[in-house]
């Protein structure tokens, strides 16, 4: 009996220290991909972005992977700064979704802007990494 709770105890405790880990991945991923936005690092977005990407911002602008990346390296969207606030993340398998709030600075066709945004992103893992499949945002009045 008491084995069998002391196996119970350990296999939650493992299973948990899995699932944050798995959430802090997720999150650190997110994290770099907004660095690589304001710094214009197409190269590792390319590598956080699926090939399959819908990105549909706030003002109901859609892109794809292609044309997101574009706007980025042509400067005709500018990110200069992204502050993430709170943060949700559930995962489904190789399939994970985050909700959380970002304030967003940047220029829009030379047009300066500044937002607070509620959203949400959905990341799928390949290989062992994660990757942006899906990202929808309203903005916060």
């Amino acid at each position: 009996m008491r084995y069998g709770f002391t196996l119970l105890l350990l296999h939650f405790f493992l299973f948990s220290f899995a699932q944050n880990s798995a959430h802090e991945k997720i999150l650190q991923t997110e994290l770099r991909r907004f660095a690589a936005m304001t710094q214009k690092d197409t190269v590792v977005l390319k590598q956080l972005l699926s090939d399959d990407l819908m990105y549909i911002h706030s003002n109901s602008l859609q892109e794809n992977k292609s044309a997101h990346l574009g706007n980025i390296a042509a400067g005709t969207m500018v990110y200069q700064k992204m502050s993430r606030g709170k943060v949700q993340v559930r995962r489904y398998g190789k399939l994970a979704l985050t909700n959380g709030d970002v304030q967003v600075q940047g220029l829009l066709k030379d047009a300066p802007f500044e937002v607070h945004l509620a959203y949400t992103a959905v990341y799928k893992k390949k290989k062992k990494t994660w990757q942006l499949v899906n990202w929808q945002s309203t903005r916060i009045p």
